[in-house]
């Protein structure tokens, strides 16, 4: 995020970033089926985050719950978190034994820019939920965990 005008910017600090997207993933997202918050409160770097979706509508993911990881390592937000789920799914950019979600077949991970946040990242995975190379591929019994 840069503010500024005539030119001139001026780029947040890491924390000062990741304490807004606390405070954003602690009220709640839109219809509240994407959230995500700090594993670690003690955590002074912020890296250690867990994020949830809940499957969309018309899908073989409707009504389930996700959990997933995120980490933001130092270098974030100009480099994206590394992106796992715990929770068992199929999908095409989720690596079917690790559970890690691959930026080369994840559009806003392999195009990452500093603006995007992990909301985004949720928010498009749910999206990809509900797309037609995913929305009907068979999962793994719900509860079971990478």
């Amino acid at each position: 995020m840069t503010l500024g005008s005539g030119g001139s910017s001026v780029v947040v600090p890491r924390n000062f970033r990741l304490l807004e997207e606390l405070e954003r993933g602690e009220k709640g997202i839109g219809d509240g089926t994407v959230s995500y918050g700090m594993d670690d409160g003690d955590d002074i770097y912020m890296r250690s985050w867990t994020g949830t979706i809940i499957g969309p509508h018309n899908t073989v993911h409707e009504g389930r719950i996700y959990q997933l990881k995120l980490f933001c390592d130092k270098d974030y937000p100009e480099k994206p978190p590394t992106v796992r789920f715990h929770s068992r799914v199929n999908m095409t950019c989720v690596n079917h034994e690790t559970g890690v979600v691959e930026p080369k077949k994840f559009g806003l991970l392999a195009n990452w820019q500093r603006e995007y946040t992990m909301e985004d990242i949720l928010t498009q995975l749910k999206k990809e939920m509900a797309a037609s190379h995913n929305r009907k591929l068979v999962q793994p019994p719900e509860g079971t965990c990478f």
